[in-house]
């Protein structure tokens, strides 16, 4: 029998179907956990010991390492996990991975034929499909994908054929051993390959256990594959990493290094470890991969356990080895992608702009935390407009004025970039909490952009102030600073609040507004009273109500962050 063009389209769309279960079923289980994945690795992951867990039981619900790694590289990006801590996530996502080699194993060359559950769970899901609760939706999807997925294995191992159709290529194949350093890096270089053209580690490690299950790859060149695909899943990561932060790009490279350097000393120790998995895959099944014939059933029944075995042994020795060296992988990759050094006067998004699209309730996260970012620099704002007001030199008054024209160009621009992202988050499904922080940031960001214009207007109304040769009194002079030192606080603690979301904050953001408002209206009186008087000319206090006037409304737009943040008034 020879292998034809059809046969190869045929196998190809097996292992279609195969990726797009696991991707259905990886999509609807991250859509029905999102939340408390969310909680354990920004909440639990304490120590290195803890974020292995969390990375395991992460990988497990959501059957896909490079979700885990994503998620974990965003959370990285979004400051939620240190370095040390997201390297921890990515041992616990190793061995995580591992389940789905298991899966494969026993829906697909088990003896208690599971693979006929496939269209029971896709008529379970079948009713649930057409529910209107994005949670039950989520559901159907996560039963559909797992039938799709037991589909795809039992497709794929019809579609290829076993040693006995195809004897020539088996006898190839079985002549071409892994007995040097060459071939075994030849085969790991295969493994590597498959998995970055596939885009997908689970997608490759099926394809392998299948060829072994059907007497196409000895159980070496399984083996030396597997090692492989380890190296090819980081490439996901780093591929998610390259457009965030140097963070974000360090976690990755963290996860390369492992993973390498794994494969590296497995290759010093891989008979010995060959000959041990060989024994355990023997205890287990009655029979012994290594020392059967790839065309004998007794290897056909054992090598996809062999493999699995295999698989899982390497990522937990791997990570017992690791586990010791988190602090030097941590400075290593520290060095390797060192920071730029550089304060950050050009303002650029960090963790939305340009970084992956993960599930509404991840995507979200990171829209937070840029909004958390763009109330640090309206803060900013608040300083440049009070060290302008203040000085008397002509070129440092010309400077602090050119950076707040660029800052409120910048406000302008983030919000409708984080605005932009919202969108694109709400057009996936929401549940009803979602939909109300989308909008909820929405207003957030539209009462930070108004600080950033009405600093901007009071900056030009200094300009006048200047060109003309307005001067103030001193008591003029103290009541505008006194206010800017009363938004300067009420700015602080807005930005407590969008850090931390600490509700008990809003009482003290109320009482600041409540005392900038009775502290305008007092020097308001104090004010018109002097003009009756004729203290001081009209033009001088035009310019002096202006500035009160839009500090009392900067104050307003501070605390109406912290009341959007409280969900208290929030605009629809």
């Amino acid at each position: 029998m020879s292998l034809t063009i059809f046969d190869l389209i045929v196998i190809v769309g097996s292992l279609g179907l195969f990726v797009y279960g696991i991707k259905t079923l990886s999509e609807g289980s991250q859509r029905i956990a999102a939340s408390w994945i969310r909680s354990i690795l920004s909440n639990f992951t304490t120590t290195k010991f803890s974020g292995i867990i969390n990375g395991f039981l992460t990988t497990v619900i959501t059957q896909s390492s490079s979700a885990t790694t994503i998620m974990m590289v965003s959370f990285v990006n979004a400051g939620l996990l240190n370095l040390r801590q997201a390297i921890g996530v990515i041992m616990g996502a190793n061995i995580g991975t591992t389940t789905t080699a298991v899966l494969i194993a026993f829906f697909g060359f088990s003896a208690y034929g599971p693979g006929n559950w496939a269209l029971p769970l896709i008529a379970l899901g079948l009713p649930l499909l057409f529910a209107n609760n994005p949670r039950v939706k989520s559901l159907a999807d996560l039963l559909f994908g797992f039938g799709i997925f037991i589909l795809g294995i039992s497709a794929l191992k019809a579609a290829i054929p076993n040693a006995d159709a195809v004897p020539d290529v088996a006898q190839l194949i079985h002549n071409v051993g892994v007995n040097s350093f060459w071939m075994f890096l030849l085969f790991v270089a295969l493994g590597t390959l498959f998995t970055v053209i596939l885009q997908s580690s689970s997608a490759s490690l099926v394809l392998t256990l299948v060829l072994a299950g059907n007497g196409l790859l000895g159980f070496e060149q399984a083996a030396a594959i597997v090692l492989g695909e380890n190296v090819g899943t980081t490439v996901t990561a780093n591929l998610a990493a390259n457009i965030g932060n140097v963070h974000a790009k360090r976690a990755a490279r963290a996860h390369s290094i492992f993973n390498v350097f794994g494969v590296l000393i497995m290759l010093i120790f891989f008979p010995l470890f060959l000959k041990g998995i060989d024994s355990l895959t023997h205890l287990l099944t009655g029979e012994s991969p290594l020392n059967s014939p790839v065309t004998s059933s007794a290897y056909r029944q054992s090598a996809p356990w062999g493999i699995t075995l295999f698989h899982v042994g390497f990522n937990l020795l791997n990570t017992l080895v690791f586990v010791w060296l988190t602090d030097f992988v941590a400075k290593l990759v520290t060095r390797l992608v060192p920071g730029t050094g550089k304060i950050d006067e050009e303002y650029n998004l960090e963790f939305i702009e340009r970084g992956p699209m993960g599930t509404p309730e991840l995507s979200l996260l990171e829209a937070r935390k840029e909004v958390a970012k763009l109330g640090k620099l309206t803060q900013k704002i608040i300083v440049y407009f009070d060290e302008l007001f203040t000085s008397k030199d002509v070129k440092f008054v010309n400077k602090r004025m050119g950076k707040i024209k660029k800052y409120e160009n910048i406000t302008d621009r983030v919000e409708v970039e984080i605005a932009n992202y919202l969108m694109r988050v709400s057009r996936g499904e929401l549940t009803s909490d979602s939909s109300e922080r989308v909008r909820m940031m929405l207003s957030v960001i539209s009462e930070l952009e108004r600080i950033g214009d009405l600093f901007y207007q009071m900056s030009l109304t200094m300009e006048r102030k200047m060109s003309e040769r307005i001067y103030f009194t001193p008591e003029q002079r103290n009541s505008i600073e006194t206010m800017l030192n009363m938004l300067h606080e009420a700015g602080k603690v807005m930005n407590e609040y969008l850090d931390t979301d600490n509700a008990e904050l809003l009482p003290v953001a109320k009482e600041l507004k409540r005392n900038i408002m009775r502290y305008k209206e007092s020097v308001g009186k104090e004010h018109y009273k002097s003009i009756e008087k004729g203290d001081y000319n009209i033009r001088s206090g035009l310019v002096y109500n202006d500035l009160l006037n839009a500090c009392e409304k900067v104050g307003e737009n501070i605390t109406n962050v912290s009341e959007r943040l409280s969900g208290k008034n929030v605009l629809v």
